[in-house]
């Protein structure tokens, strides 16, 4: 039922072209990019034969067409769970001088967490680590 509501009155077109948008002021797309100039730097460092124009026309290629093909999959995904008010609503706050403050920051939060979440893994690991060999004593 929540599916029905959630579509009535979009069309695919309007809802994927909002959700193209929202992935560009998020800096979700730049995260794609990203992924796949790192996926062609693998492919050029393992494939040292391949033939480099080749990768740059490839590289070229995906990123000319990769992100609406990714939109287009993802957009039956996203359609069951918000609306293209709800679309509208999260641009808005992307939009806002908060929001483009957070986007501009987001890569440097996620490197710190990341080093953060690592320690605390470490640590947790650790202490179950200790708790099994109390119990197996």
């Amino acid at each position: 039922m929540r599916f029905a509501l959630s579509t009535f009155g979009q069309s695919d077109k309007e809802y994927s072209k909002t959700l193209k948008k929202l992935f560009e002021v998020s800096g979700t797309e730049k995260t794609y990019e990203v992924a796949i100039k790192q996926l062609i730097e693998i492919y050029r460092y393992n494939y040292g034969s391949i033939d480099q124009k080749f990768l740059d026309e490839m590289e070229k290629e995906f990123l000319n067409t990769s992100i609406n093909d990714l939109v287009e999959m993802l957009t039956p995904i996203y359609k069951e769970y918000l609306t293209l008010e709800d679309l509208e609503g999260i641009i808005a706050f992307y939009e806002s001088p908060v929001g483009k403050k957070y986007v501009d920051n987001l890569p440097f939060i996620t490197e710190e967490s990341m080093k953060v979440g690592k320690e605390w893994g470490q640590e947790i690991a650790e202490k179950i680590i200790e708790k099994m060999e109390k119990k197996a004593r």
